[in-house]
């Protein structure tokens, strides 16, 4: 089910005021179910690193920021048929992507890697594309182009929802969870008595807005708020925010952080 969430004057206060003109919002669209990017938080509104990307990007531009909680796999028609304007929602700007919509400077890397049964055999992502062996991915993700592209032996299952494919690992009905880095520590970290996970990226990604491939002024505009809010430290505080542990643990295991 498609859930819309417009921000009205209650939650239009996180900006400056509670009377802007249609023409003057910036209506981004993303996936609100992407723990600490894109979620919903206790009393229903939009949080985590997204939607303060967002609205950072908004008081920059002098816009009121408006979300629309899109699933993943509709977020470019989305965009492509002017529902929203940018896209801020943990997208790896891919080659394939790129035919469709334009993206911003890159803002995060990451990278494809693995979450396993707890006692699987399983070291790399060479030893999971054997026969009889099951990799689960989300629909419309990188780990569901590549399992497309590179999985030629083991059973590639799709579902639509991560937690559905952290479920059929965790119950032994799938071998390997090809994810990213962030979320599946945060699978790992949840289910330490069922999974392991091969943190070490087997693809490094990198994560950017997407714009519409005819905007070029709001790519220039994007780019230049991307460099101010880094300069600003902007993402060094967003880390801290929200991912403390996971850098903490990143720095321990020899893994680059996101940002």
């Amino acid at each position: 089910m498609k859930v819309v969430v417009f921000l009205s004057c209650i939650v239009l206060v996180l900006l400056s005021g509670c009377s802007p003109s249609q023409d003057n919002h910036l209506v981004v669209g993303m996936e609100l179910g992407y723990p600490p990017f894109e979620m919903i938080d206790q009393i229903g509104r939009p949080a985590g690193v997204s939607v303060d990307l967002a609205l950072a990007l908004g008081k920059y531009l002098g816009r009121e920021v408006q979300i629309v909680n899109t699933p993943f796999d509709g977020l470019i028609p989305s965009l492509q048929s002017h529902k929203i304007d940018v896209i801020i929602s943990s997208m790896t700007a891919t080659p394939e992507r790129a035919k469709s919509i334009a993206f911003s400077d890159p803002y995060l890397k990451t990278g494809l890697c693995l979450l396993l049964g707890k006692n699987s055999p399983i070291q790399s992502i060479t030893d999971v594309d054997k026969p009889g062996r099951t990799v689960i991915v989300k629909r419309g993700t990188t780990g569901h182009m590549y399992a497309m592209g590179h999985i030629k032996q083991a059973q590639v299952l799709v579902e639509d929802k991560e937690a559905t494919c952290v479920l059929e690992v965790v119950q032994g009905k799938a071998d390997a969870f090809i994810y990213d880095q962030i979320s599946t520590y945060e699978n790992w970290q949840r289910n330490q008595d069922k999974t392991r996970a091969l943190l070490q990226p087997f693809q490094v990604e990198s994560w950017a807005i997407g714009l519409r491939l005819d905007d070029a002024e709001m790519r220039g505009k994007v780019n230049n708020f991307l460099k101010d809010f880094k300069e600003r430290g902007g993402f060094e505080q967003l880390g801290d925010t929200y991912l403390k542990d996971q850098k903490e643990a990143f720095r321990k295991l020899g893994i680059p952080f996101y940002f």
